[in-house]
């Protein structure tokens, strides 16, 4: 029985800026170390291609999290 199981620690993929498990490909970009090692867009059709291509476009770009511009202002 474990008493004291943590939540895991995210970091962030510095190629895409989503959360992904350390030492782990992170799966919205295929990308570890620098380096791509799952080709993600093959899978896609040519309209989620352009999608995923403009956000990562956008992060490289701008540092600006690709799902932070599409989401609306939280208000209480």
């Amino acid at each position: 029985m474990h008493l004291f199981l943590n939540t895991p620690s995210f970091t962030k993929c510095p190629k895409c800026g989503k959360a992904v498990l350390p030492h782990r490909v992170c799966a919205s970009c295929g990308y570890y170390k620098g380096r791509e090692v799952i080709n993600v867009m093959e899978k896609l059709d040519r309209k989620e291609r352009k999608k995923k291509e403009k956000e990562i476009k956008d992060y490289e770009k701008e540092g600006v999290k690709p799902e932070a511009k599409d989401s609306a202002p939280v208000t209480k």
